[in-house]
């Protein structure tokens, strides 16, 4: 066998459906569309939390904003009868990632946790992973960033200040992750509890329209939501097999 067979073969049990229901955590989002007011606070915590920069408006103009969700609008129904709708657009983390088998240098990969990680030191930005992106959720660094005092005050120490010429994209807060696996590895190796991990956009949701959890607790709050029969994930033909489940808004009786 050849080294593509090799390659091939390793592949494909790698991207066998349920591969990452094996480990022991799967971290999913639930983001509950009847419950989304777009207000936008997940995207202001969100920047706080991950020290994410504010470009500026000419860079704002030029299509290069940095914002790891965004609050999608638009309308539905035939004018007068319209209405204003939102969805809250951020890294899916598919376990079938387009992004993952195109980056040359495997700068993004899936890790145990179900997460699409990124590694921003083995980032050679090639803009790759944002091309094969089918929900347009990844940003480059066209710049260095900086924060005029006293904004610097508020970086996040959890968190690597990204430069220029490097991907970047939603991580579920990973490092809230990790802080609550070391705690829990402290407390005798115990599993983290459901609720003990809430990523900023989570926390900060005054609807509470967004819950995170594992997956592979079947008591955990976003295994119930998923069996809802209002859940779906977005571009579902794909087949890219997202952790972000959606729920449809309600109209009346009708879903």
């Amino acid at each position: 066998m050849s080294f593509i067979d090799d390659f091939l073969a390793s592949w494909r049990e790698y991207r066998e459906p349920g591969y990452y229901d094996s480990f022991d955590y799967h971290w999913t989002m639930t983001v509950d569309l009847d419950r989304c007011t777009g207000c936008g606070a997940c995207v202001t915590a969100c920047q706080a939390e991950n020290n994410i920069p504010i470009v500026g408006e000419d860079a704002l103009a030029r299509g290069r904003e940095m914002q790891w969700i965004r609050i999608e609008k638009y309308w539905e129904g035939d004018f007068p009868d319209v209405k204003l709708r939102f969805i809250p657009m951020l890294c899916q983390h598919c376990d079938a990632a387009p992004c993952e088998t195109v980056c040359p240098v495997s700068a993004t990969y899936h890790n145990q946790d179900g997460l699409n990680a990124q590694v921003y030191n083995r980032c050679i930005g090639t803009r790759s992973c944002a091309v094969y992106c089918p929900y347009e959720v990844r940003y480059f660094n066209y710049n260095n960033h900086h924060w005029d005092a006293p904004l610097e005050q508020q970086l996040n120490p959890d968190v690597s200040v990204r430069e220029k010429g490097v991907m970047e994209k939603c991580s579920f807060c990973i490092q809230r992750i990790r802080q609550a696996k070391d705690v829990a590895k402290d407390e005798g190796g115990r599993r983290v509890q459901d609720g003990e991990v809430q990523p900023a956009c989570v926390q900060t949701c005054p609807t509470e329209a967004m819950a995170f959890g594992d997956r592979n607790d079947p008591e955990s709050q976003v295994s119930q939501i998923m069996s809802d029969e209002r859940a779906y994930h977005v571009l579902e033909d794909l087949n890219t097999a997202p952790s972000v489940v959606y729920l449809r808004k309600v109209e009346g009786d009708v879903v």
